[in-house]
């Protein structure tokens, strides 16, 4: 895939992006053949949109997922500047691109990792992460989830169904607590409908951003200080439905709560 052509699928996701609206399939010609090419358009995206970008989504740290999204390894995708709101977050159904709303521990980091050819140990990155939040991300995908749906690839390029994160207050001496342990809940208009842990899906989220600080260190690509990392979902992938309001809760470390406007 020559450059040219790269450039050509990094101008459409930009635009599918901007216009808040998705297509079904993509031609064979426009589709990245491999993960490398994925991330690099990816890249070019974030230069055709012009926009900052104020945090990460990480997907896919255990097999479980990873076969679900048909992948063999954990994936990561940028999240934009307007898209990274505190609780309680409302986003318009309609302007949602296959939605999904999953919970997921928010890392904001307070000072830089670079790139360098020392891997990051986890204890390197808990102690660049200034404060742990409770959070929804409310993923997204600009491809139609039909037939024609595209091979991984495309969607890596477009992100890897990065859309809104919604984050909670800080969690008071996190590094302390029982982050891994502690049972989350995601309620849909107050049901329960899906539990899960960090443990579980996880192992704690400092694993998921320590992998994410090597894999884009690899590529020449730095996290900054103020960014926020979406550490992976606890609680699988949940389809909502228009008039929906999704609650996070977190137990002690509290709630975090979106809803999805009719």
């Amino acid at each position: 895939m020559d450059q040219s052509t790269q450039r050509e699928l990094a101008r459409l996701l930009a635009t599918l992006r901007r216009e808040n609206r998705q297509q079904s399939g993509l031609d064979a010609r426009l589709t990245p053949p491999d993960k490398e090419t994925a991330y690099r358009v990816a890249r070019q995206v974030e230069e055709e949109l012009g926009l900052e970008v104020a945090g990460w989504k990480i997907a896919a740290m255990k097999v479980e997922m990873q076969q679900a999204l048909r992948t063999d390894s954990p994936i990561y995708g940028r999240v934009y500047a307007p898209c990274i709101k505190p609780t309680p977050v409302s986003v318009e159904y309609a302007k949602q691109c296959s939605p999904i709303p999953e919970v997921e521990y928010q890392a904001r980091l307070g000072t830089d990792l670079p790139p360098r050819a020392k891997p990051y140990t986890v204890e390197e990155v808990t102690e660049a992460v200034a404060s742990l939040h409770p959070g929804l991300e409310l993923a997204e995908c600009h491809f139609v989830h039909d037939a024609n749906f595209p091979p991984l690839p495309a969607v890596l390029a477009d992100g890897a169904g990065g859309g809104t994160i919604c984050y909670g207050p800080a969690i008071e001496d996190w590094k302390r607590r029982d982050i891994p342990g502690q049972e989350v809940v995601l309620l849909c208009n107050g049901v329960a409908r899906r539990r899960g842990s960090a443990a579980a899906a996880l192992d704690h989220p400092m694993v998921p951003l320590a992998w994410l600080a090597n894999e884009l260190s690899r590529t020449g690509i730095g996290l900054k200080a103020g960014q926020t990392v979406s550490t992976g979902t606890l609680t699988g992938m949940l389809r909502p439905k228009a008039g929906e309001t999704y609650t996070a809760d977190f137990g002690p470390f509290g709630k975090v709560t979106a809803t999805y406007l009719a």
